[in-house]
């Protein structure tokens, strides 16, 4: 249990302190946080609530939607934030195609780009970005990165202490190349999440 840790979508409609509240009862050490209700607790506040309780938080959730406008600051933010709860996993979420576009490839490449451009931020401020691969079904609206192996191929042109990469089972099982993928990531891994996939797949997915 050492490593374990509870991500709070889990458990989405539970207030913070109940999460945190429950994770503590249960024995598990860490906890998997959401930037809009920490947002709404306060930082400082869910911060010292975290730390009060015993718990490390593993990662912040979310960073990217690198093809929306106004990334920079919003990611600047989620950077800061993360430092300050003391984690060192801020999770990506690339973001889709933009608006009136169908170039996934250039869609990709911005991406690239813009995590480019916040490594040395994210490296000053000891977060690491993790970049999380969601299914192809979401591509077109949330996230153009759907593979572990795409991930990889823009993670790999930085340190790995300062991008990462997110293996979660809920978007990548389909994947037939995805254990030679989490070979290749190696080190890299900044978290592996553990979901279902169930169907029929309920209204709106999520």
């Amino acid at each position: 249990m050492e490593r374990f840790s509870f991500n709070q979508a889990t458990a989405k409609h539970w207030p913070l302190t109940e999460v945190v509240a429950g994770c503590a009862a249960a024995g598990v050490p860490g906890i998997g946080l959401w930037r809009e209700p920490v947002q709404e607790y306060g930082l400082d506040r869910a911060a010292r609530l975290v730390r009060d309780a015993g718990l490390e938080v593993t990662s912040l959730c979310r960073g990217g939607f690198f093809t929306a406008p106004g990334w920079q600051d919003e990611n600047r933010r989620a950077i800061e934030e993360a430092a300050i709860l003391g984690t060192r996993e801020l999770v990506l979420v690339s973001g889709g195609l933009p608006a009136g576009s169908r170039d996934v490839d250039g869609a990709r490449r911005m991406v690239a780009d813009a995590i480019a451009e916040l490594a040395p931020e994210a490296a000053a401020a000891g977060v690491r970005l993790a970049i999380e691969p969601l299914h192809p079904m979401f591509c077109a609206d949330r996230c153009v990165i759907a593979t572990l192996g795409q991930a990889l191929d823009i993670a790999e042109r930085f340190d790995p202490d300062v991008v990462g990469v997110v293996v979660d089972t809920y978007h990548i099982w389909w994947d037939d190349s995805v254990y030679q993928q989490i070979a290749r990531a190696g080190q890299r891994i900044a978290a592996f999440q553990v979901a279902d996939w169930i169907t029929p797949l309920p209204e709106g997915v999520l």
